[in-house]
């Protein structure tokens, strides 16, 4: 038996991505993503530029990650490209080429694809130079760090996204008042036992990401204590209390005295590299000093680094795939607990629910399918050939 079968034989690890017993609609992966083409070409995006950023967003649906996917597309995206924060027209110019290392300012292109070509860019670097790093500032909002950083590891690449807020603040440093800091995502991605399982880890540097926090309110759950605190820190189980401005993001490690300092750290690690290093918004900065310090700005200005390595250039490439198996294929054969699913690597089981969504269909909360279908991307659920399928209770 093969390590994906006794895998496929044990449900993986993570969250629901809502509570059992929720109507859902189950949409072919091909429909899903025409429809997310669809909103963005309707609002100015050239069709290649639409699939890609449509790509990058169902991704999230794909791999599980269901607050990173559709669920932003009416939130998140559609109100960038109407308001202006994001061009569907711009074009990212580069201010410094160095050859293995470039600067681009994104000028507010949808991040979903530009984070994604700024990542190519990178690779297509690696190949010539052994190494590519791209800055970039004046970003937006790119959706699933781990979709960008995958895209290095087909091509046999070790891939890196770090990326801050902009200017937005929901997290407060250890022992401070004030909300200082974003979520500061980070993405390592790197080949690992075969191409349809590459190693993928993909993290916010706090508890969890802030759509972790909303898609939780959006149905209706409470959230373990942990993830949101008060102004005097105390838990917050109420997800709805972070959109009041009254909790903040916690910091992974939780508290200072199990490790909270870790995560801040770490955070400050993506906020020098993403966005000190090319000049984008920060949000340590005099801004967040002002007012009453509750979660305040917006991710205007993102800057993100993507990171590429060939590792031919520096071994042979068959010694590095013999020690990459040895890696992950070690970490395979650990014996897990009993009870308890099998011992993977981070993105296998992402890569197990997207090969399994793309053969049944993406499950999506009823109300989000009547959300997309209320903004004609989708037809109304029930009407006669709307190919869907209903579940939950």
């Amino acid at each position: 038996m093969t390590v994906q079968d006794q895998a496929r034989r044990q449900p993986g690890p993570g969250a629901p991505e809502q509570p059992p017993g929720t109507p859902t609609v189950t949409v072919p992966y091909d429909v899903l993503l025409t429809a997310a083409t669809t909103a963005f070409t309707t609002r100015g995006l050239p069709e290649g530029r639409a699939r890609a950023a449509a790509t990058a967003l169902c991704y999230g649906d794909l791999a599980g990650l269901g607050s990173h996917g559709v669920f932003n597309l009416a939130r998140l995206y559609l109100p960038l490209l109407d308001s202006g924060r994001a061009d569907p027209d711009a074009e990212p110019r580069a201010v410094t080429d160095l050859g293995a290392c470039v600067l681009l300012d994104s000028r507010r292109a949808l991040g979903l694809w530009a984070a994604a070509e700024a990542m190519d860019l990178a690779a297509e670097r690696a190949r010539r130079h052994g190494v590519g790093l791209v800055s970039v500032r004046n970003a937006t909002h790119f959706g699933c760090a781990g979709h960008h950083t995958a895209r290095a590891a087909r091509q046999g690449l070790i891939g890196v996204l770090a990326g801050n807020c902009g200017g937005q603040r929901i997290a407060r440093p250890p022992h401070g008042l004030l909300a200082m800091l974003g979520t500061n995502p980070l993405s390592v991605a790197a080949p690992a036992l075969d191409d349809d399982h590459p190693y993928v880890l993909d993290m916010s540097t706090t508890v969890v990401p802030t759509g972790r926090v909303r898609t939780a309110e959006r149905n209706g759950e409470t959230i373990p204590a942990g993830w949101l605190e008060d102004a005097q820190g105390e838990p917050v189980t109420d997800p709805a209390a972070f959109d009041r401005g009254e909790a903040y993001l916690r910091w992974l490690g939780g508290d200072p005295q199990t490790g909270a300092y870790k995560g801040y750290g770490l955070g400050l690690a993506v906020e020098v590299l993403a966005a000190l290093l090319p000049g984008a918004a920060t949000g340590p900065a005099p801004g967040a000093l002002d007012g009453d310090g509750r979660p305040h700005g917006t991710d205007d200005d993102i800057g993100f680094l993507a990171l590429a390595i060939d590792p031919e250039a520096l071994r042979p490439r068959e010694e590095f795939r013999e020690d990459t198996l040895s890696l992950f294929g070690s970490l395979t054969r650990c014996p897990s607990a009993p009870g308890g699913p099998a011992v993977r690597y981070p993105g296998w089981w992402e890569a197990e629910r997207a090969r399994d969504r793309l053969r049944d269909g993406i499950p999506l909360p009823a109300h989000l399918y009547d959300e997309l279908a209320g903004l004609g991307l989708l037809p109304a659920h029930g009407t006669a050939g709307d190919g869907m399928r209903g579940g939950g209770r």
